[in-house]
């Protein structure tokens, strides 16, 4: 939790970042920040299409003011691919007649989504629903995003210190920081963006060999090590090569509670693990007979989701099946978390700039363009209009 001295600091650091951003926003022309060599820093997607300061406003920037300020996030490199490509979108600035930007699905980017009709430039558009003022320059925004690569743990304590003012997580703060949900209402706001459908993952040696489907014991097994082999869940006679995410990790943190009903569970099976998502798609893309978990958003062709029979119900990585890992009642299905901070300055834990950014992916074009583009799981109407609701008004 955070203390009262902690929140404190908080403040102290959130004003000095204030003062300092005006000259931190040109050197940051890009969007993002992290430190491996997977990782695009446009917002787009490589590698099969999926790969993988705070200054504040005093919440009120009812003066439209033109000086752009920074809005910083970290965190989850699940929650990665939404939020940064989010991120290079707001960058950009694009004006609507830029199909690429704006989703249009005039040359199929984005099936069944409809044009938003506005002359404004993108992110003129979101900002100004929250009075800011529109520059109407391309790649000029009205303050600048940027958006770090980390893991869940260091993202939710890195918003809890005060060192950015977004933390991207794909676990639930309070397992991140071992906090209670008493405390996590008093200090955070969690925003939550979409869903995914956390698949296990296998080697495409171990697919092609008839492991296309597994229980959820006997994954449970595999990774307490009781399951040590293939052909004993009727795959080949390979040693099983067990791959999990860091511990601290959001990716983790849910598997361990979704499949073995604790956050601390240990995993005795575990051979490696890997700090990110797209390090655990290249582990198992280069190690035959191996296993893992990761976001939808990093499979590919030669780290393949299998179906897993939960209690005589089996979920496949198929949209159109009956029971799918896309659908929100599959076991492993996680909320994916944009946490905010209250403080003196933002009581009510979410201020102007952290709004409109957020605001701009519990949409139709956002839910559309960075979540289900994303291979993430939209949310629905409900749960749209119960996140909205915890933004403060519009301008």
């Amino acid at each position: 939790m955070a203390s009262d001295n902690q929140q404190s600091d908080n403040v102290s650091r959130r004003k000095f970042l204030l003062a300092s951003g005006a000259g931190a926003t040109a050197a940051l022309a890009g969007c993002t920040g992290g430190g491996d060599d997977d990782t695009t820093t446009d917002g787009g997607d490589s590698d099969n299409n999926n790969d993988d300061n705070d200054n504040s406003n005093d919440n009120s920037n009812d003066d439209s003011s033109s000086e752009a300020s920074l809005l910083t996030a970290e965190g989850s490199s699940t929650v990665y691919p939404i939020s940064n490509k989010g991120a290079s979108y707001w960058v950009s600035n694009a004006p609507p007649s830029d199909g690429e930007y704006w989703g249009s699905n005039d040359e199929g980017q984005v099936p069944g989504w409809d044009k938003i009709d506005t002359d404004m430039k993108i992110a003129d558009y979101w900002a100004s629903k929250y009075g800011f003022e529109p520059t109407d320059k391309r790649s000029k925004p009205p303050f600048v995003v940027n958006v770090g690569l980390s893991h869940s743990g260091t993202g939710c304590k890195a918003v809890r210190d005060g060192l950015v003012d977004i933390g991207n997580s794909s676990g639930n703060i309070t397992a991140e920081l071992d906090i209670s949900e008493e405390e996590r209402d008093e200090n955070y706001v969690d925003h939550v963006v979409g869903r995914d459908g956390q698949p296990v993952v296998v080697s495409s040696d171990v697919y092609n060999n008839g492991v296309q489907q597994l229980t959820g014991e006997q994954v449970r097994k595999i990774y307490q090590d009781e399951i040590t082999n293939w052909k004993e869940v009727g795959g080949p006679d390979k040693q099983i090569y067990v791959v999990g995410r860091a511990e601290g990790s959001g990716t983790d943190t849910s598997f361990r509670s979704n499949m073995l009903g604790d956050p601390d569970a240990p995993m005795p099976g575990v051979d490696t693990r890997q700090g990110q998502n797209h390090g655990v798609r290249k582990v198992v893309q280069q190690n035959e007979g191996a296993i893992g978990y990761m976001a939808l958003a990093f499979t590919n062709d030669n780290v393949l989701p299998i179906a897993i029979d939960f209690d005589g119900t089996t979920y496949k990585p198929d949209k159109d099946a009956e029971n799918t890992i896309f659908d929100s009642s599959y076991p492993l299905n996680r909320d994916l978390h944009m946490y905010t901070t209250k403080t003196e300055d933002t009581p009510n834990g979410t201020d102007k700039r952290e709004a409109a950014f957020i605001n701009m992916f519990l949409s139709e074009f956002g839910q559309k363009v960075f979540v289900e583009a994303n291979n993430y799981i939209p949310l629905p109407s409900k749960d749209i209009e119960k996140e909205k609701g915890k933004l403060p008004d519009q301008a």
